[in-house]
């Protein structure tokens, strides 16, 4: 990786930020239920828990840690063995704010670590909606066993949203969290993702990539954009953030500039093809003026999030 790049990385995103993705931009993920009747701009497929249900199996099959140390390749790889045995064609990939030496042992929480374990996690289900999902609920729980008990997170400190009637309902207004410096955090998807047409011409292949709330109809989609105003670029520096987003189109979802997915070609994380960093980088020296253009930034991307077209 060049300087410059890695330059340009720090200056969009301060913090370090991991994710793991179920998919593709282009690809679908898969639960159960069929999303043919959710009346979202695309509906083809299927969205739900098959890349959470993939890395318990991997990491926590019988409660325990593998016996072997698996680097993050071994971890992505295996989801993918997973996956193709039951027939899904999805792609998992692992993108980040800083290249990952992906022969590393997989960490969720760094060797280094000085702060405080903090988590978000979302499971929405739509109950009572078209379009229900049935293992998004459950997938959070058994992520926030596994996080508990293999990488120390305490229970004070997990915000869990979930449409159960007991827990605090996945609106808009709660989907995303901020952490302080030193913290390692980690957040957690499942539900529907989905594409909306680029409103900025920041995005390539002309879509952004969306995390669909519960309350979706009357708040709109959320945005890439809506994503790194109020959470990546959000993030201080010294922060260490960790997500999985098991949805639908979630490959890019976060706006991370390294990327290696597990297709059984690749054998290292390389910059993101045509990776446009100034939209990122103007929105970044915004926020942290806190100048009124910020602002302007941060309700533009509000109110580009609630417009479906």
């Amino acid at each position: 990786m060049s300087d410059e790049l890695l330059a340009k990385a720090e200056a969009a995103i301060p913090a370090e930020v991991r994710m793991i993705s179920g998919c593709k931009d282009s690809q679908t993920s898969a639960d159960v239920s069929n999303v043919a009747s959710f009346q979202l701009p695309d509906p083809a497929g299927r969205a739900g828990g098959a890349l959470t249900s993939s890395l318990l199996s991997v990491l926590y099959a019988d409660h325990k840690a593998p016996d072997d140390d698996l680097s993050f390749q071994d971890v992505l790889l295996k989801v993918r063995e997973i996956l193709a045995a039951k027939n899904f064609e999805q792609i998992p990939q692992l993108s980040a704010s800083r290249p990952v030496d992906i022969h590393m042992p997989f960490e969720i929480v760094p060797s280094d670590f000085t702060g405080e374990r903090r988590a978000l996690m979302i499971g929405i289900n739509y109950v009572g909606q078209q379009g229900e999902l049935s293992g998004c609920q459950n997938d959070v729980l058994n992520m926030k066993e596994y996080i508990m008990d293999m990488h120390g997170f305490k229970e004070e400190n997990i915000t869990v949203l979930l449409d159960d009637g007991s827990h605090t309902s996945p609106t808009n207004q709660t989907l995303v969290e901020q952490s302080q410096p030193g913290d390692c955090c980690y957040c957690h998807y499942a539900g529907h993702g989905g594409k909306l047409r680029d409103q900025d011409g920041d995005e390539a292949d002309g879509y952004d990539e969306t995390l669909v709330p519960l309350d979706y109809e009357s708040a709109g989609q959320i945005r890439d954009d809506t994503l790194y105003t109020k959470l990546v670029g959000a993030l201080k520096k010294g922060v260490t953030c960790t997500s999985v987003m098991d949805c639908c189109h979630s490959g890019s979802v976060l706006d991370l500039p390294f990327v290696f997915q597990a297709d059984g070609e690749s054998d290292e994380m390389a910059a993101a093809d045509d990776f446009d960093f100034d939209p990122l980088t103007k929105l970044a020296h915004s926020l942290m003026s806190g100048n009124s253009l910020g602002e302007a930034a941060v309700h533009a991307a509000a109110e580009g999030c609630c417009q479906i077209q």
